[in-house]
Order: structure tokens, then C-alpha cells, then sequence
């Protein structure tokens, strides 16, 4: 009898897909609340406390700027001084208060010989420079009596300065000045009340800043607290030690270039035989903290000094002694530009010049010289977080480098000794 084919089994029967949703998703609940709990803020209650709050911190920082002022300086010194206290924290048997207190007791000390040997300097050149006024202003004057002797030419306008009074220039001059040396008594009793109140500034300063200095390790921890996912945690580690390159960089660079161009100019304009040749090298030793425009400063004060000098060894009129300034403050802005900031500085801020100029006028119009002088590593934190955010909002990795350890202390290890190479190697050759 013959059998039946059996036909092929059939193929299993792929599963039917989910339905789809036929509502949207359901949010997560939250827990229960015990009886006593205290219940969450609505969106409008938060957005109420937020703008209050916003409100308030615009209060208090326009009703205390001075003092924001000091915690800002209290903050610079002690993110400074930071590295000497863990060098000694990490490699000496000093617990890290005590480095913070020897370190400070240095630092007050070192500042109030500065003070005292800077202040009796001060006064007695600008005692010099009253009993030298009336003698520089006539000795100006003529000379600007024997340059303009003749008409002078522009085009088809002709300029005749011969009619011009200049000893009615001088009474007047002279006569501005005397109400002012009249008033010498007046002028010391303010210097001394300003006096006293720069050392209780600069006391404050110092105590905050050493609280901050003992502080300053855990600071990263503090921001970290903030972010509870820990991706985000990460990426705010990241941004503080990015911050700590910015302004470590900036600060510690700053008073390197401040120490160096100092004493360049000091030993320029005393070569030179300009006076006061200390005083100018101080001014542009400071003026170094402000990017771009200090530089210029020093160099039209150094200029104003050596047109005002009645005399110089050279034998050069006024005229021809400013453009020998000139020259050699140029000179030492190439020298800066070109040789030291590159190995220095390097590119921790990475700003075109012109943004930090334009930074330097807003930041000053907005808190003065501090503003001024923090101008470029506010712009530079600002250009860091608004990288962050843009990456983020397209999707894109928060960070396009990979971070390196030791990518500061190599850094700075790196510029010391190709400094000290370009500096010593030269002799060696």
C-alpha cells in the first residue's frame, strides 16, 4: 500500500509585533511621602526663589564691590602661592597649614620691605619732582619756543606758532602748580589716612587668603557636589582643572614676565640716564598685569619722564632723548613678544589680541583696574565654558583633546628649560 508524501512541515510562524502605543509614556511617580515630610517646590516656586535670588547676589555685589575687590586679590594670592605650599606639603615633613603659615609669614614680610623701601623711594623723588617743576616746565617750554621758530608748513595751511605767548604759558603753568606745593601739609595728611587704610585692605587680604589657601585643594570636590550624575561629575572635574591651566598659566606667567620686564626696563632707562629709572622699571613690572595696553602705559610714562628731564648725559635735546626711549622700550616690547611670552605664557589662553584689548577696556569700565587686569582670563574661562555648551548642544564630545596628567607640570618644565636654554645657551656658543 502506498504511502502518502508528507508534505514539508511548515515554517514556525514568526511572533507578531507589540501593538504600538496607543497613549504616550506614562511618567514614574514619585515615592510616597511619610505624613510629616516636607513637600517638593512646584516650577513656580523654584522660578520665584531663582529670580530672587539672582537679584539679591546683583545687590550685594554692586553694594560691596571694594570688598569683592579684595577677595578676588585674596583669591589670585593664595591660587599663587599654591604651588610653593604643596611643594613643600608633598616633599618636606611640613603638615600643609604650616607650609601655609611659613609661606605667608614670608610673603608679609617680603611685602612690607617692598612697602617701606618703595614708599621712602616715592617720596623723595616726587619730593625732587616738586622742587624740579617750575625748572622743567621752562626748560620745556623753551625748547618747544626754539622748535616751533619757524612757520610751519602742512599743505597750503601755514601754521605760525611764533605768535604764541610762551612765558604767559609758563606764568600760567607755574601759577596751577603753586596752589598745589602750597598745600603740602593737606597732601601728608592724606597719604597718611590712605596709608592706614591700604594696610587694613591688605591685612583682610591676608587672612582671607590664607583660609582660601587651605581651602583651595578641596575645591574641585565642592563643584563636583553639584553634579549627581557622574558623567556630568566628570566633565565638571574636567572644567575645574581646565579653569586651574587658565589662571595658573595667566597669574604665575604674568609675574614671571612682571619680574623679567621690570628689570629690563630699570636697567635700560638707568642705562640711558634716565631718572627714576627704578621707579620706572616698578611701574612696568605692574603694568605687565595688564595684557596689550600696560605696555603701552609704561612706555608713554617712561617718555613723559625723559621729555620733562632737564638734562642728560648724552647731550641729546629733549626731542631726540624721547625717541632713544622710544627705540628701546620697543625694543624690550619685541623682546617680550617674540621670545619670552611663547615660552612663558604659551598658549593657555589662546585669545586673538584684539579680543583682549577690547576685554581690557570693558573689564575696566565695568570694575576698574581689577577688572582690567582679570580681563583675559575671564574671557578665557567664558571662551571655555561656551565651547562646552556649543559641543554639547550639537551632540558632540565636551572635550575634542584627551587630557593629559601632567600636562601643566610638563608644561611649565618644558618653558623653564627651553627659556633658560635660549637665555644661557647663547653665551655657551
Amino acid at each position: 500500500m502506498a504511502r502518502k508524501k508528507q508534505s514539508p512541515p511548515a515554517a514556525s510562524a514568526k511572533p507578531a509585533p507589540p501593538p504600538p502605543p496607543t497613549s504616550a509614556v506614562v511618567p514614574i511617580a514619585p515615592p510616597p511621602r511619610s505624613p510629616g515630610e516636607s513637600p517638593p517646590w512646584d516650577r513656580t516656586t523654584k522660578t520665584v526663589v531663582v529670580i530672587i535670588g539672582l537679584l539679591l547676589l546683583v545687590l550685594v555685589t554692586y553694594r560691596f564691590q571694594s570688598l569683592i575687590g579684595q577677595v578676588v586679590a585674596a583669591a589670585m594670592l593664595a591660587y599663587v602661592l599654591n604651588p610653593l605650599i604643596k611643594f613643600l606639603d608633598e616633599r618636606t615633613p611640613l603638615h600643609r597649614n604650616t607650609a601655609i603659615l611659613l609661606v605667608y609669614l614670608a610673603v608679609a614680610a617680603l611685602f612690607l620691605w617692598a612697602v617701606v623701601a618703595l614708599g621712602v623711594a616715592a617720596y623723595q623723588q616726587v619730593i625732587t619732582l616738586i622742587e624740579e617743576a617750575p625748572t622743567i616746565i621752562t626748560n620745556f617750554l623753551n625748547w618747544l619756543n626754539e622748535f616751533t621758530s619757524e612757520p610751519i608748513l602742512i599743505g597750503p595751511v601755514t601754521i605760525n606758532p611764533t605768535t604764541i605767548d610762551w612765558t604767559a604759558v609758563r606764568d600760567q603753568l607755574l601759577g596751577m602748580i603753586q596752589p598745589a606745593l602750597s598745600q603740602g601739609g593737606r597732601v601728608l595728611g592724606s597719604v597718611a589716612t590712605s596709608t592706614v587704610t591700604f594696610f587694613g585692605s591688605a591685612f583682610f587680604v591676608f587672612i582671607v587668603s590664607i583660609y582660601l589657601a587651605i581651602e583651595l585643594p578641596k575645591l574641585g570636590e565642592y563643584v563636583g557636589r553639584f553634579a549627581h550624575q557622574p558623567g556630568y561629575r566628570q566633565d565638571a572635574e574636567r572644567v575645574m582643572r581646565e579653569f586651574g591651566r587658565i589662571w595658573s598659566a595667566y597669574l604665575r606667567g604674568q609675574i614671571i614676565l612682571g619680574l623679567i620686564i621690570g628689570a629690563m626696563v630699570w636697567i635700560a632707562m638707568l642705562a640711558l640716564g634716565v631718572r627714576n629709572a627704578f621707579a620706572l622699571g616698578v611701574i612696568a613690572g605692574l603694568l605687565e598685569f595688564i595684557p596689550n595696553v600696560g605696555p603701552i602705559i609704561s612706555a608713554v610714562i617712561a617718555v613723559i619722564v625723559a621729555v620733562f628731564q632737564p638734562t642728560n648725559y648724552l647731550g641729546l635735546s629733549p626731542g631726540y632723548y624721547a625717541l632713544a626711549v622710544i627705540a628701546v622700550m620697543i625694543v624690550i616690547q619685541q623682546v617680550e613678544n617674540s621670545f619670552l611670552v611663547p615660552r612663558i605664557v604659551g598658549e593657555a589662553l589662546d585669545l586673538h589680541p584684539l579680543i583682549v584689548i577690547v576685554g581690557v577696556f570693558m573689564g575696566g569700565s565695568l570694575a576698574g583696574i581689577t577688572g582690567a587686569i582679570l580681563a583675559a582670563p575671564v574671557l578665557a574661562s567664558i571662551k571655555l565654558l561656551g565651547t562646552y555648551a556649543w559641543r554639547k548642544l550639537f551632540d558632540l564630545p565636551p572635550f575634542p583633546n584627551p587630557e593629559d596628567d601632567h600636562e601643566e607640570k610638563i608644561n611649565w618644565r618644558d618653558r623653564g628649560r627651553k627659556l633658560s636654554q635660549a637665555i644661557f645657551g647663547r653665551f655657551r656658543k
